[in-house]
């Protein structure tokens, strides 16, 4: 009967605390009575309840997320400059916002190439963030100019492939000389960076990114569900299979 009792009153502790005004000095006592004896007979009852609040607020901001995902559908999956890797008529799209200076976006390189190559059905989109400073925006500049140099996907996969790994910090020389080494026109390349549309292009997507709570790279996107952070291929195949079935991971 106690661990119900203090089960009940932990769940409702934000509501009880609200409305402390309203309770007698002996109610308030009894309440606090309660809840050492049940404590002191069952400590475990209060890990219990907190990790059932913490569930819900883990569901609540799925669920959060499910929604703003839902209402940005067209923002995320089909804006026709985006470049596009995989299959551009897949049957699940995958969005994922990377900055080319996050070491985790470029250990996740390995992992969305073995995705690409293990599902043929997979439609990969490129969201650049950079939020990792200057030379991360310098980078994603450099991205946005080299897609409209042989197709979306062709002009900036190649400098993508060339700016994703450690080194130097990216310089508007350093990246005009590995456009330049990737078949890429890098005069017109260094000139198309400083298009106003190109800075409107990745302002959209910082605040795609804020409105679907992403604050840090990589993210990822697949149907309904948002994955924060690096994947391994094991679990970014369940959830693809569970989009692809039209039963999102919860």
């Amino acid at each position: 009967m106690a661990r119900w009792v203090l089960a009940v009153l932990l769940v409702c502790l934000p509501a009880l605390g609200a409305r402390a005004q309203s309770f007698s000095d002996a109610q308030r006592a009894e309440i606090v009575q309660i809840l050492r004896q049940a404590l002191k007979a069952d400590p475990s009852i209060l890990r219990e309840a907190v990790g059932a609040l913490a569930a819900d607020d883990e569901r609540a901001q799925k669920q959060q997320a499910g929604n703003a995902i839902s209402a940005a559908s067209a923002e995320l999956a089909h804006q026709p400059e985006d470049a596009v890797a995989g299959n551009p008529h897949g049957d699940v799209t995958l969005i994922e916002f990377s900055d080319i200076r996050c070491p985790y976006c470029r250990q996740l390189e390995g992992t969305m190439a073995a995705m690409l190559a293990h599902d043929p059905g997979i439609r990969l989109v490129y969201k650049d963030l950079p939020i990792l400073g200057p030379a991360s925006i310098l980078g994603a500049k450099a991205l946005l100019a080299a897609a409209r140099q042989q197709g979306p996907a062709d002009g900036y996969a190649r400098l993508r492939a060339a700016l994703m790994h450690p080194g130097a910090e990216p310089s508007l020389a350093s990246i005009r000389a590995e456009a330049d080494r990737a078949g890429l026109d890098g005069a017109r390349l260094v000139k198309d960076m400083d298009d106003p549309a190109i800075q409107a292009r990745i302002d959209a997507n910082l605040q795609l990114a804020e409105r679907l709570g992403i604050h840090g790279t990589p993210a990822l996107v697949v149907g309904g569900t948002l994955i924060p952070g690096a994947v391994s291929l094991k679990d970014l195949t369940q959830v693809v299979d569970a989009a692809r079935s039209g039963h999102p991971v919860q």
